[in-house]
């Protein structure tokens, strides 16, 4: 699937300390060809290797226009980073509104990831960049700011859950939190990496990639067993 770009109310809803206010000031259509061709960039080949005068004549924006709107490269990438935050933010508001319990919003999510890990690849590619050792000055901060906001939102899924006698009582809230998202992580990443594509239908099988609900329900079946109340339990 040929990949998209978040829609326009998502670039207008972007808050990030980390552009100037000239690119703020500019059209969601400007804004929206400078951070698509600075996600193609810095996806394809890395913080460290991505050129920006090969981004601003992507975007078709002088050199200079680019300083006038960034401080840096590094600006520019947390720039997009911030975007990608705010994406997941409007993706996780959107599951919260949903009627239903904790199994039915991480099936919501898991099934948004399906669609947004095929439309925006470019993001779940950056986001395995800041991984790496050669941003790992960028670590503390980006986690903090990238994972603190679905933490808290498994966290308190999880425990409205338990006292809802939904779960079993001795589910701690953190560790389950953690094998949640990485549960989804993995799988957001095979529709995004030949790597992790590969990796899926090793683990998996061969038509893990095109049959969705297979992995929709399999993974919702693990995790119902994983989390369920035991025969017997009162909350």
């Amino acid at each position: 699937m040929e990949s998209a770009f978040p829609a326009a109310e998502i670039i207008e809803g972007l808050v990030s300390a980390h552009h100037k206010p000239a690119f703020g000031n500019l059209s969601i259509e400007k804004r929206e060809k400078i951070l698509m061709a600075a996600a193609q960039e810095f996806s394809a080949k890395g913080f460290s290797s991505a050129n920006i005068n090969i981004i601003a004549k992507r975007a078709g924006v002088s050199i200079g226009s680019m300083y006038n709107y960034f401080d840096s490269k590094e600006g520019l990438f947390l720039t997009l980073n911030d975007l990608s935050s705010h994406l997941i933010r409007t993706i996780l508001a959107t599951t919260a509104l949903e009627e239903g319990d904790l199994f039915l919003k991480y099936e919501k999510l898991l099934r948004a990831v399906q669609v947004y890990a095929r439309l925006y690849p470019e993001f779940n590619q950056i986001y395995q960049e800041l991984t790496s050792e050669g941003l790992s000055h960028l670590s503390p901060s980006l986690s903090h700011s990238l994972e603190g906001m679905t933490a808290t939102y498994y966290r308190t899924l999880i425990c409205e859950a338990r006292k809802n006698g939904e779960i079993s009582k001795d589910v701690d809230e953190f560790t389950a939190s953690f094998c949640m998202d990485n549960l989804l992580a993995m799988l957001q990443y095979a529709y995004s990496s030949r790597y992790y594509s590969e990796r899926m239908k090793i683990f998996a099988g061969d038509d893990a990639l095109e049959n969705d609900e297979k992995m929709i329900q399999g993974i919702m079946t693990f995790v119902r067993r994983a989390l369920g109340a035991t025969k017997g339990e009162t909350p």
